[in-house]
């Protein structure tokens, strides 16, 4: 099965088209070394769904514009430290936790395997490539930049763009405007099926959900995945399958 044609896709970055659930590891576990004593490192696993999980959606907010990059952050550190031992960080306590957790995130990041062989045969389509990410601007073009994807997939929008970021449909037309495409005909690839595949197909894009392998950071009902289906979401497995259902030779 393949899509009817289009001129672009659009990327999400973080499980996307970045390892970022293995750099949060990487990341969180050196926390753990230096803030979390009671955390041996074969409970290091939990350190990440209990991040991912953000249960009181810090991040959400900062992606609706209602708090800061620093502030969501230094939440998320200290209900990290609450639920696992850690001491309160006041601000200058969170300046060091910051060094640490920053230092070795950016250190771990990496493209997925798939990506690259995909990028090379998109572009040699002459399909438009850009990104949409719900983080800064500056942090996401350094991730890309690090990452060695920087020149084949311009970062178009970011939450600091419009002040906001997805699920709200402005920031996909934004996307397109900015990517030279028409919406209907341009696809969203990201990793979470209703921030990303089904907030693309409300916006007027070609929505597909990434469900690779290994613990989602949301939990998806199979009927919400059913319904998404309905709605026009395609769902894959791997980055590997993209070409072929977009009709690339």
């Amino acid at each position: 099965m393949s899509l009817h044609p289009v001129d672009g896709i659009l990327f999400d970055i973080d499980d996307t088209l970045v390892d970022t659930r293995g750099a949060f590891g990487t990341a969180l576990s050196a926390i753990a070394r230096r803030y979390l004593p009671d955390v041996t490192p074969d409970r290091d696993a939990d350190l990440v769904t209990f991040w991912r999980a953000d249960v009181n959606e810090h991040f959400a907010r900062y992606t609706r514009g209602e708090i800061g990059q620093v502030e969501q952050r230094m939440s998320r550190a200290n209900e990290l430290h609450e639920e696992f031992g850690g001491p309160v960080l006041d601000d200058d306590g969170f300046v060091a936790w910051d060094h640490v957790f920053d230092t070795t995130f950016r250190e771990a990041w990496n493209a997925h395997e798939d990506v690259d062989d995909v990028l090379e045969r998109l572009l040699d389509a002459g399909l438009h490539v850009g990104a949409l990410t719900n983080a800064a601007l500056a942090y996401q073009s350094d991730k890309l930049r690090r990452t060695g994807l920087a020149d084949r997939v311009p970062l178009l929008v970011g939450v600091d763009t419009l002040g906001f970021g997805k699920p709200d449909p402005r920031v996909f037309v934004e996307a397109c405007r900015l990517l030279g495409t028409d919406p209907a005909r341009t696809v969203y690839v990201g990793d979470e099926l209703d921030v990303d595949a089904r907030a693309a197909v409300d916006a007027g894009l070609l929505g597909i959900w990434l469900d690779r392998p290994g613990a989602r950071r949301l939990q998806v009902e199979p009927e919400d995945v059913e319904a998404a289906r309905r709605a026009g979401v395609q769902v894959i497995g791997s980055l590997s399958v993209l070409p072929d259902l977009l009709g690339v030779a």
